[in-house]
């Protein structure tokens, strides 16, 4: 009987004079390793498994060949046999969160490499090429600033020309005086002094345009609030507004957008501190302080648990550094209150402890650190505006800046700060908000401007 066709037994196979395989390359073992353990995971696939045996082989009787020897005894040097100089050299090329999240669960030793800090702190350098972060601090996650850094260098790459741009201009007949990005960035408030908080859906950008605005707050005909709205705040799904009106109203997202409540200045009113001479521009809390920058060229920590000033900090930069520039202020020079009253205020801070980063009213940029419960000024930094600093968002890789000169400005918050796409206006810009792949600013010119980044 013809047995079907097939491969054949070579009578060379045996032959002991035959030439000897030759070795793998350790390039292309390299190359096709990297390939093979970085690839995307194929789910639902069958397990390989081992041919059959062949019908002689099976029954004549003959040893089974043993599991471990496989191909040649000769030892092949493999990707791990690298020095970890060079495997640092080929996780370079790779995207950040691929290495953080994905290495770690091939084998140990790319576990324990990529688990260093040292190796994300040697990268993040490597990619800002300069003192970075500006506040040294002991637990600094490096990994983690190694991937929004990565990601915002890539966002704003070329100057920005891969962000998407949309001009919002029909909802507020007034300035936009603030702006707050809610759940990840789908969702965006914006206070204005036509008295309305109005409500956008930014995930029908470019999608369904007459969809974008949702709504204006408050079951009122006309307006939200009887003033202007200044000032917009939200932890989970509340959300409040400040007014002129001498109000603040809570609004929950969770039930469309319905208020809750209402806070009034009277009687009612629990507790008042009178900590500046002067009116109060920019403010952050968090549940240990109570953060405030005054136009009495005032910064005042208040203490929430212990019910009492902490310190008061003359803001301004150090006398002698004026012009534009890099200003360095010695972190023990804390500007005490006796000193005489400069001319710079602060109108906008963004804190991420131990960082507080706030912009003035002369284009400065003013970096305060949190040093075990004294906040101490470390950096004063010219960035190029030419006019006051209304808003400014700083996350561990990325740092925005709105001004009056109508510009906004990109920067890696880097010692001094490097700037890498700018984007002019036809109008003031009031503030700015960043969240997820949204970016958002408030602009005098009754309008809100969106860039929308790559994912």
């Amino acid at each position: 009987m013809e047995l079907p066709p097939g491969p054949r037994e070579d009578p060379c196979a045996w032959d002991d004079d035959s030439d000897p395989e030759p070795e793998p390359d350790p390039d292309a073992q390299a190359e096709a390793y990297v390939s093979r353990v970085l690839s995307p995971p194929q789910f639902g696939l069958a397990p390989l498994r081992a041919p059959p045996l062949s019908a002689p082989a099976a029954f004549s009787g003959a040893p089974e060949p043993r599991t471990t020897s496989k191909g040649p005894s000769v030892e092949v040097p493999g990707l791990l046999s690298l020095p970890p100089e060079l495997l640092l050299e080929i996780c370079a090329y790779l995207d950040a969160r691929l290495v953080l999240h994905v290495l770690p669960r091939v084998c140990r030793a790319l576990r324990d490499l990529v688990r260093d800090h040292v190796t994300w702190r040697l990268r993040a350098q490597r990619r800002v090429r300069a003192p970075y972060p500006v506040v040294e601090e002991e637990d600094f996650d490096w990994p983690a600033a190694c991937i929004e850094l990565e990601q915002h260098l890539s966002r704003w790459a070329e100057d920005g020309r891969w962000a998407e741009y949309f001009c919002l201009a029909d909802g507020h007949f007034a300035s936009i005086d603030s702006v707050l990005l809610l759940q990840g960035g789908t969702l965006c408030l914006s206070g204005s002094r036509d008295r309305n908080v109005n409500l956008w859906d930014l995930r029908q950008l470019g999608v369904e345009p007459s969809r974008v605005l949702v709504k204006a707050l408050g079951a009122q005909k006309n307006s939200t609030h009887k003033g202007w709205v200044w000032s917009l705040a939200a932890l989970d799904h509340r959300v409040c507004s400040g007014s002129w009106d001498s109000t603040v109203k809570l609004w929950d997202m969770a039930a469309d957008g319905q208020q809750f409540g209402e806070i009034k200045s009277g009687p009612a009113l629990l507790k008042s501190r009178r900590l500046h001479s002067s009116a109060v521009l920019a403010l952050l809390a968090d549940d240990r302080h109570i953060i405030s920058g005054s136009e009495d060229h005032t910064l005042v920590v208040f203490d929430r648990r212990a019910n009492s000033v902490l310190q008061r900090l003359q803001v301004g930069p150090p006398q002698g550094l004026e012009g534009p520039g890099l200003h360095v202020a010695q972190p023990e020079l804390l500007y005490p209150s006796s000193l005489p009253q400069l001319d710079s205020y602060l109108l906008c801070m963004s804190y991420q402890e131990p960082q507080l980063w706030a912009g003035d009213n002369q284009g400065l940029l003013h970096v305060f650190a949190n040093r075990e419960g004294c906040f101490q000024l470390v950096r004063t930094f010219d960035v190029g505006h030419r006019s006051q600093i209304t808003g400014i968002k700083h996350s561990l890789g990325a740092l925005y800046t709105t001004s009056t000169d109508k510009t906004i400005r990109v920067h890696v918050p880097t010692d001094p700060p490097r700037t890498i796409c700018t984007r002019s206006h036809h109008n003031v810009l009031n503030g700015i908000c960043a969240e997820g792949n949204l970016v958002v600013a408030a602009s005098g010119g009754l309008s809100l401007e969106v860039w929308r980044l790559q994912a």
